[in-house]
């Protein structure tokens, strides 16, 4: 059994799927839709990145029907921690304390209080 392949999607192919793991299934019209909710995206460009997506083996497209149906191919949390993996070392050189200090210290992303007890019951159970 070959080891898995470690996806390295490019920063649009993330944003396309995180639309993805959010409905589940969409097509290039759906993506293409939300896409341009925050960011000038023209349909061709949106529709030649799935295809590029799926010849990756990124996304699946189910074409049996007429418009083309796509969902992510890859898991969402795998995905998370191989690139979290990868920011960590590239970034912070291997400290993930680093990595905390700067997230939490972020005043343009602050941590709600929910996240904050999630936090503090994750560094509890850490110390035990």
């Amino acid at each position: 059994m070959s080891a898995p392949k470690l996806i390295k999607p490019t920063e649009s192919e993330l944003e396309i799927l995180q639309i993805l793991w959010s409905k589940g299934m969409a097509t290039v019209r759906e993506v293409h839709e939300e896409l341009s909710k925050s960011k000038d995206a023209g349909y061709t460009t949106t529709l030649k990145l799935m295809q590029i997506m799926n010849e990756k083996g990124i996304v699946k497209r189910d074409d049996s029907m007429k418009t083309h149906v796509y969902q992510a191919a890859v898991n969402k949390e795998k995905t998370q921690k191989h690139l979290l993996g990868r920011m960590i070392d590239s970034l912070f050189g291997g400290s993930t304390s680093q990595l905390v200090l700067q997230a939490l210290g972020d005043n343009q992303h602050k941590a709600s209080p929910e996240e904050l007890a999630k936090i503090q019951a994750l560094l509890d159970s850490l110390k035990q």
